[in-house]
């Protein structure tokens, strides 16, 4: 079955950086996007990037040119840079799959920016 994992969280000073992971495993990672979301505490979740199958890559304009979304195939997993970290950047960070309609999210993990 599909299953994401998230991992790389984290306490970190304000202008820091974290490399978060996504491991995909029950299907083929190459074939498919992948998005990062976040959700502060009291807030909606939102969009963070994407990475598309060509490794196509978008992101939020309140993380574009700090962050950046890549892609090992060969190693399942998925990747989200995250420099320059700030305060506001505190969340939980969840990878997320849209298969055939339907939406796969992994437990999360948390990123902590503060000094």
């Amino acid at each position: 079955q599909v299953q994401l994992v998230e991992s790389g969280g984290g306490l970190v000073q304000p202008g820091g950086s974290l490399r978060l992971s996504c491991v995909a495993s029950g299907f083929t990672l190459a074939y498919w996007s992948i998005g990062w979301f976040r959700q502060a505490p009291g807030k909606e979740r939102e969009a963070v990037s994407c990475i598309s199958k060509s490794d196509g890559a978008a992101y939020a304009d309140t993380v574009k040119a700090r962050f950046t979304i890549s892609r090992d195939n060969a190693k399942n997993t998925v990747y989200l840079q995250m420099n320059s970290l700030k305060p506001e950047d505190t969340a939980t960070y969840y990878c997320s799959l849209r298969q055939r309609g339907i939406d796969y999210w992994g437990q999360g993990t948390q990123v902590t920016v503060s000094s």
